[in-house]
């Protein structure tokens, strides 16, 4: 009786969980005494853009590294569509669909843009690799041309077309984001973790940002969760809002909802400077 109640249980657990494509459960980390998370709960659904902030050393870089397989949690586990992944590599999750952007761009420089989002896609094969280049395999120029239309596509949307024949390490740095979003999302993903996507922005490019992240999250339901420091960007974008603190989940809930809880304006909003940024160093 008791095993079938206890199997029971974990089949209600387990169609219970597909709810949400990506899942901490109770992930900590430790660097010597220091608690960097503790105990950190966090989910995800598909088409949810889901914003992540905090003061600097509050843990989002280190649960974006957790999450993305970089770094092994010291306790708890990483759920993706409901299977625990904690153990896999990066390259296994990247190729499930759960891709990230970092706070420093990591754009292959001497490439032109378009490159850049070929390159996105090549992990696929199909194409005969070196040998089918010299001999210009048909199945090769097949899949390049399928990889380079799927490329302008995404760069149409992200409004980057006319830096399409562009080299990648000359761009400015709020285009070289977009660049490395575009790059991120070549291959479509079913989660999306984007490491300070609006620094070094203007304006027009963070409005634009917006509209692809919305795209994504609207039309093609991937899950994005976003670590950003300027508060007023998170605040619009995202349906939904989870503060750190000293390595724990210090609220979560609609914008409206963190913004009234006192104890996130005393742990962080409250030293939000006037452009909406938390100002203090990224």
């Amino acid at each position: 009786m008791r095993e079938r109640e206890a199997s029971t249980r974990q089949k209600r657990e387990t169609r219970d969980r597909r709810e949400y494509v990506l899942e901490a459960d109770g992930v900590g980390v430790r660097f010597g005494g220091i608690h960097a998370l503790d105990g950190v709960g966090l989910t995800v659904r598909p088409g949810e853009v889901c914003g992540l902030i905090g003061p600097n050393g509050a843990g989002k870089t280190t649960l974006f590294d957790v999450l993305s397989g970089i770094r092994r949690p010291d306790r708890g586990r990483v759920l993706l569509d409901g299977s625990d992944v904690t153990r896999h590599s990066p390259v296994w999750r990247a190729r499930r669909g759960l891709r990230r952007t970092f706070q420093r761009q990591q754009l292959f420089g001497q490439l032109t843009v378009t490159d850049n989002l070929v390159v996105a896609q090549e992990w696929r094969g199909g194409g005969g690799g070196f040998v089918a280049d010299l001999l210009a395999a048909p199945t090769r120029r097949t899949h390049e041309k399928r990889r380079r239309a799927r490329a302008a596509a995404v760069l149409r949307e992200c409004g980057l077309d006319a830096l399409a024949g562009h080299y990648a390490g000359a761009l400015p740095t709020g285009q070289a984001r977009t660049v490395e979003l575009a790059r991120a999302v070549a291959d479509p993903p079913r989660v999306l973790l984007l490491d300070e996507p609006a620094s070094g922005m203007t304006a027009d490019e963070r409005r634009q940002l917006s509209a692809v992240i919305r795209h994504l999250a609207d039309e093609e339901g991937c899950a994005v969760l976003l670590v950003e420091h300027n508060v007023a960007f998170v605040m619009e974008l995202c349906a939904r809002v989870v503060v750190l603190d000293l390595g724990r989940v210090l609220a979560q809930g609609t914008a409206a909802e963190v913004r009234a809880d006192p104890r996130v304006r005393d742990a962080y909003l409250g030293t939000a400077g006037a452009d909406g940024t938390d100002g203090t160093a990224a």
